[in-house]
């Protein structure tokens, strides 16, 4: 199991070019699996958001929020090239990043 908690802003998405969610968490495999398992409802559950397409661990919580917060006043395209430069093919980063996690 993963016990290190980092904080980190993070960006779901649907699909490629989809519905894009922002979060933040200090456990950024234990927040994803969550969505990922259906377990947070509201918008991630109406909108299908599940696939882990960027993140940045920060060194603080209060760094974290100030940039979720930053991202979430964004224009549409800056989020678009800021997933890109990290992940170009928008695929999902949760097994690479998070390895065997287990809930």
């Amino acid at each position: 199991m993963r016990e290190e908690k980092v904080p980190a802003v993070y960006i779901l998405a649907s699909k490629r070019y989809g519905t894009l969610y922002i979060g933040v968490t200090s456990d950024l495999c234990s927040r994803v699996a969550a969505h990922k398992q259906g377990e947070l409802a509201g918008f991630i559950r109406q909108y299908s958001v599940k696939t882990l397409v960027w993140y940045e661990f920060l060194g603080s919580m209060e760094e974290a929020i100030k940039r979720e917060k930053q991202l979430k006043e964004w224009q549409r395209k800056w989020k678009i090239e800021l997933i890109e430069k990290l992940n170009p093919t928008w695929r999902d980063l949760f097994d690479e990043t998070c390895g065997a996690w287990i809930a």
